[in-house]
């Protein structure tokens, strides 16, 4: 910590963590990257616009992270610190009388417009009227202040306060310091006897033999690198993007379908993450000439305490899963092995994703921005269950809009709808690298193999690898 100078006013501020830095990296090295999130989230009926305002602020005054600023000193060191709660603007946006899409299309336009990044707010809310009967709020996040579980929860606690005012529900619980976990973080980062024993369990993970690149699209790319490249031995690749220009594919997996999917997770104590980190691998495997040997970037929350859950902030790190199957392996067998290996990586999750990928680049020289993975994983559970006794039973809905880029080149993001709680798959990918149609065709794939997988637990992957 160390105290700067802030408009006239002397400010504690933190260095930023690994997670943050990994953004911080992003844009440095990459100009033309956004860091905005922006969602909406919309409850179909009347809205008292004054009553969501003063909810809007009461959840902005529990949230640190909705206030928290970043400054350079003089040598070009990013840090971060909290402000003071302030009352800022909340515009009132009123799209009832245009076409929804044309209202969502507006607020992706909004998305993909960077926050000013030192020494200025890093969000923003405004409140929304949509077409028929819809209402609610836009929010505007940069990255490096929240992520998916801190968005979610401010979402929440706007909803839940404006219900107690207007209903006499319970107001949401206090949410825990933002600034007390980030002191956490930055001493298990500062040679902590915690990093060192996670330091040493990727180490010997590196140390193992070198991994199998598989593509989402099939064998092209890595066999055209290595004629390339004069190495038939080549394992590694490149996904090269001439432009960051990214665009987001939704697919909705029927309501009955979504619960055989859950029914089987919950019957064999399996996370549905791990059942859909097998339906990708499996996938890839397929597309690669049935290779056993497939490695998937998987996404960590890192929100195991209670102080890590409610702090918000983000917290976000990405480590390879990587699984070698033999084809009579059974499909629940490779679940569960998914299960064993994401409990392993988990434990050691808090390690900086760079400098972890830098001691593999050590291991295994390759060119910059070379990867063994091809596709990204997050799963976010169901966000928001309004049938509880915070919160009357309203219909509502939420959207996740795209600010246009993305960092890398697909990255799938599985969430549960609010409406029936079935499944969306919303392929992110950039636009020169991956098809719309490369889309459609993975995801069908992804649903016959999850399908063909738990209608008979005790099919083998061979089977299922000739089934589909």
């Amino acid at each position: 910590m160390k105290e700067l100078n802030v408009n006239g006013a002397v400010m504690k501020c933190y260095p930023l963590c690994a997670a943050q830095k990994l953004h911080n990296y992003t844009i440095r090295f990459c100009p033309a990257q956004v860091l905005c999130i922006g969602t909406g989230l919309y409850v179909q009926q009347e809205v008292d616009f004054g009553m969501l305002k003063r909810a809007i602020y009461k959840a902005y005054e529990m949230f640190e992270t909705m206030r928290l600023r970043f400054i350079e000193d003089e040598n070009g060191e990013v840090y971060q610190y909290i402000t003071p709660f302030e009352e800022r603007d909340i515009p009132l946006c009123d799209f009832s009388d245009r076409d929804e899409e044309e209202a969502h299309n507006e607020m992706r336009k909004w998305t993909a417009l960077p926050f000013a990044r030192y020494n200025s707010p890093m969000n923003q809310v405004i409140m929304i009227k949509l077409p028929n009967g819809y209402n609610g709020i836009y929010l505007k996040v940069d990255h490096m202040t929240m992520d998916s579980s801190s968005i979610i929860g401010f979402n929440r606690a706007v909803l839940e306060t404006y219900c107690s005012m207007k209903y006499g529900t319970e107001m949401p619980k206090p949410m825990k310091s933002y600034i007390k976990q980030l002191e956490k973080d930055l001493a298990y980062e500062a040679g902590s006897d915690a990093k060192k024993r996670d330091e040493e369990f990727w180490k010997n993970e590196i140390a193992k033999d070198e991994p199998m690149y598989t593509d989402f699209s099939g064998q092209g790319r890595l066999l055209t690198q290595r004629r390339e490249n004069n190495n038939p031995n080549q394992r590694w690749a490149m996904v090269i993007s001439r432009s960051p220009e990214a665009s987001i594919s939704v697919y909705s997996l029927e309501h009955e379908a979504s619960m055989r999917l859950m029914k089987f997770c919950e019957f064999y104590h399996v996370p549905m993450a791990s059942l859909l980190l097998m339906g990708l691998r499996t996938v890839l495997s397929k597309f690669n000439d049935d290779e056993k040997d497939v490695s998937v970037k998987t996404c960590i929350a890192r929100r195991g305490t209670l102080s890590e859950k409610y702090s918000g902030g983000t917290r976000v790190h990405f480590f390879p899963l990587r699984t070698i199957m033999e084809e009579d392996m059974t499909f629940l067998d490779g679940v569960r092995m998914i299960q064993a290996e994401q409990s392993r990586i988990f434990r050691h999750a808090n390690y900086d994703p760079i400098e972890y990928m830098a001691k593999r680049r050590e291991r295994f020289p390759t060119q910059a921005g070379a990867s063994y993975e091809s596709i990204s994983l997050t799963y976010q559970p169901l966000t928001v269950d309004s049938n509880t006794k915070e919160m009357p039973d309203i219909p509502y809905k939420s959207m996740w809009y795209t600010n246009g880029v993305a960092g890398q080149p697909l990255y799938l993001t599985v969430m549960h709808r609010p409406e029936d709680n079935g499944l969306n798959f919303n392929f992110e990918y950039r636009k020169d690298v991956v098809t719309e149609h490369e889309m459609q065709y993975f995801y069908y794939y992804l649903c016959r193999v999850l399908f063909r997988g738990i209608e008979d637990e005790t099919r083998t992957i061979g089977e299922i690898l000739e089934m589909i």
